[in-house]
């Protein structure tokens, strides 16, 4: 989640509050929701924010608990490696520490379409258009969702350990550490140091999957090189099995994904396009195709048809896949949820992570071989990139790729 307007006083909360209300009302934001929308998106930063301390008076508190300071020297260990292995910022990010007291920062809401992998998107001034909204309180972000879904949409409600404010707060406090991920394992908490702070780095209005994509690739490349410099034989060791598995997951969801994209590209002959209003009033019945389908009611059934042997494929896979892992039911729980739950939205949002990282890593292996320290070079190649339209920036990377929904 990116959040759409910041606080602009250090010392106030009200005053933080005031301040950021005014801009919104300057930028003619008005009406009850969207003025609601904004107030929980600042209010439940700065609560966040106030929650959290430096991470140096948490390891000096007697009461803070064994585990937790090994946890946050080994995140100070971590993100040292950050900024002087991989030139990522060096900043305030990351230096405090918050326990909020609940399993996630936030809940992120997705929306597609029930013949679409293209994600429903939210514009704000700030940081553009994006396919997800974010909310502090889950039970707002489900009754988004349930919104949504009486709109003939398929949805998506999940939390996020953790968001970027994208470098902007840094005079703030930066982005802290968080209770929701503090305890991953130590491969898994450099995955997400390192690829929120390179969100820092760059960071393109209206292209969330270059943006994930970018993200995703320095966190893998990141690791890997950490892996091989830094990691204790015990971490390179757990790193692996859960990677092993991540990889062979993506793989699977990838496969699914093409197929339906496959689907949804059905044959749609111009000559029987039927033309209606899209919008929330168009009435959906069980002969009339999706809104946005451009292909006749017949097309549609076959292809929901379609669909649906292809979400029981999919699920059939996933229980052969889990089988071989060998996990205990609480080890694999966000897998199975995942599966669980999985529809066009859920295969949209994974595309966004996933879609361009091929590419990033064969841009990186270009530059690493004409520079000793690539990783500066890499990231002054990627700025290059974020001035370009969305489609000259697919073209401008190495490596060819099929457009992923939401591109």
């Amino acid at each position: 989640m990116r959040l759409s307007c910041l606080p602009f006083h250090v010392f106030s909360l009200r005053r933080g509050l005031a301040a950021c209300l005014l801009v919104l009302a300057l930028l003619g934001l008005s009406g009850c929701a969207q003025f609601g929308y904004y107030w929980q998106s600042v209010s439940g930063h700065l609560k966040l924010m106030q929650a959290a301390r430096p991470i140096d008076d948490w390891l000096a508190d007697p009461q803070t608990p064994a585990p937790l300071q090994t946890q946050l020297r080994s995140a100070v260990h971590l993100r040292r490696y950050a900024v002087q292995a991989l030139g990522l910022p060096d900043n305030a990010s990351y230096q405090r520490y918050a326990d909020l007291k609940r399993p996630a920062a936030v809940w992120n809401v997705t929306a597609a379409e029930p013949l679409s992998l293209t994600l429903r998107t939210w514009c704000f001034p700030v940081t553009g258009c994006i396919g997800y909204r974010g909310y502090y309180d889950p039970a707002e972000a489900q009754a988004m969702g349930q919104t949504l879904q009486a709109q003939g949409l398929e949805t998506l409600v999940y939390g996020v350990p953790t968001y970027s404010t994208l470098g902007w707060l840094n005079w703030l406090g930066g982005d802290p550490l968080l209770n929701t991920f503090i305890g991953y394992p130590e491969g898994e908490l450099a995955r997400l140091i390192f690829h929120e702070l390179a969100h820092q780095v760059v960071y393109v209005h209206d292209d969330t999957t270059f943006n994930e994509s970018f993200a995703t690739a320095v966190e893998q490349l990141g690791v890997r090189q950490w892996l091989n410099e830094q990691a204790s034989p015990s971490a390179r060791e757990a790193y692996a099995r859960s990677d092993r598995q991540r990889r062979e997951f993506r793989q699977l969801v990838r496969e699914t994904r093409e197929t339906l994209l496959d689907i949804y590209r059905a044959p749609r002959p111009p000559a029987q396009v039927e033309q209606r209003p899209p919008g929330p009033s168009s009435e959906q019945t069980d002969t009339t195709p999706p809104r946005h389908w451009t292909g006749t009611p017949e097309q549609a059934q076959e292809a929901l048809s379609r669909k649906s042997e292809t979400m029981t494929l999919f699920r059939t896979r996933y229980a052969e896949l889990r089988s071989q892992w060998g996990l205990q039911p609480d080890q694999r729980s966000g897998y199975d949820l995942w599966v669980a739950q999985a529809n066009n939205a859920s295969f949209g949002t994974q595309a966004a992570y996933d879609a361009l990282v091929p590419a990033f890593e064969r841009l990186f292996e270009q530059v690493r071989q004409k520079h000793a320290q690539p990783w500066p070079a890499f990231y002054d190649a990627v700025r290059q990139l974020a001035p370009l339209t969305a489609e000259q920036r697919r073209q401008a990377l190495p490596t060819p790729y099929r457009a992923a929904p939401g591109d």
